[in-house]
């Protein structure tokens, strides 16, 4: 839906100038720099800072984005430090935030890093090789609670208590290093009447593993905060969730920055209760079948946006 994206954040960054000049677009999620690569064509005159915090995804950027220049800035962060990454830039405010959630086609595309259950690779999964929890610390070291309440919460599996009993026998015998251990012990764990219907019988133990590791809905609850408080009025920030734990942060935060808080009956707003947001999309938008077809990682894609109308106080100036 890169497509999709550029036209929602579009409007703000052409706010001044057709071609982007004068504009500062934030990609929090920058990976092999596909999405910025794609504004920085389009808009001549734009600047993206792009953040990672993957050091391997942006060495490829770098190499990418190297025919643009000065016109993008590589930053080695969490996308929740944005306000720090933007305080060192000296930016007050920018014009547009893009976030593409979860994990990207590049890393599962890396099998070594263990993100893909479909490939026998080390147990890492950690998002910055500096980061000291790997999916197989999880798996080896958390007590039968802890680890069925990850699987619960965090990959929504109903069989959460079992495969964590499962694990804490089989880890008992040997510790787990590899992924294709894990994956045998879903396929016998998992009853065979939800393995014909539930799709791969790993998605949500790996899913749930990777959000541990990475503290990834952690991160998700302070930058959309933090986001929407370095938005320029008319500046907007796009948002592509992948999985519903996501997708409900999201909406939840974006309903509460867009809600007028006068109380019902009133014919003008009390002071300091008017909204200083309004929803640019109206639910959640979806791939089409033509781009689920084209890109089959596109189908579980859920994107919202949202756009500041107002200062919470008086007019920053940007940056």
């Amino acid at each position: 839906m890169a497509d999709r994206m550029v036209g929602l954040l579009l409007p703000a960054l052409t706010r001044t100038d057709p071609d982007g000049t004068g504009a500062v677009l934030v990609d929090g999620t920058l990976g092999a720099g596909g999405h910025t690569e794609l504004f920085l064509s389009r808009l001549p005159g734009l600047v993206v800072h792009g953040i990672d915090r993957d050091e391997h995804a942006l060495a490829i950027a770098r190499e990418r984005l190297a025919p643009f220049g000065d016109r993008v800035r590589f930053h080695h962060a969490r996308y929740d430090q944005i306000g720090r990454v933007a305080a060192e830039a000296g930016l007050d405010a920018v014009d547009g935030i893009l976030l593409d959630l979860g994990v990207s086609s590049m890393q599962l595309d890396q099998a070594d890093r263990g993100f893909a259950y479909a490939v026998d690779a080390p147990l890492d999964m950690r998002m910055n090789d500096d980061d000291p929890l790997t999916a197989a610390d999880v798996l080896n070291t958390y007590d039968h609670g802890s680890l069925a309440r990850v699987l619960s919460e965090y990959g929504e599996e109903r069989f959460a208590g079992k495969i964590a009993s499962a694990v804490i026998r089989a880890r008992q015998q040997e510790p787990f290093t590899t992924s294709g251990r894990l994956v045998e012990l879903l396929y016998a764990t998992i009853p065979a009447a939800t393995r014909r219907t539930g799709g791969h019988p790993a998605k949500r133990t790996f899913q749930a593993l990777r959000i541990e590791v990475n503290r990834e809905l952690d991160s998700l609850r302070a930058v959309v905060p933090a986001a929407l408080e370095l938005l320029a009025v008319g500046g907007r920030l796009a948002v592509m969730s992948y999985q519903s734990l996501e997708d409900r942060i999201v909406k939840r935060d974006f309903a509460q920055a867009a809600r007028n808080t006068t109380p019902a009956g009133l014919p003008v707003d009390l002071p300091g209760t008017a909204a200083h947001f309004a929803l640019v999309t109206r639910g959640a938008e979806q791939a089409d079948e033509q781009q689920r077809q084209e890109n089959p990682r596109s189908a579980p894609v859920r994107v919202r946006a949202i756009e500041r109308i107002a200062a919470a106080t008086d007019e920053r100036n940007r940056g």
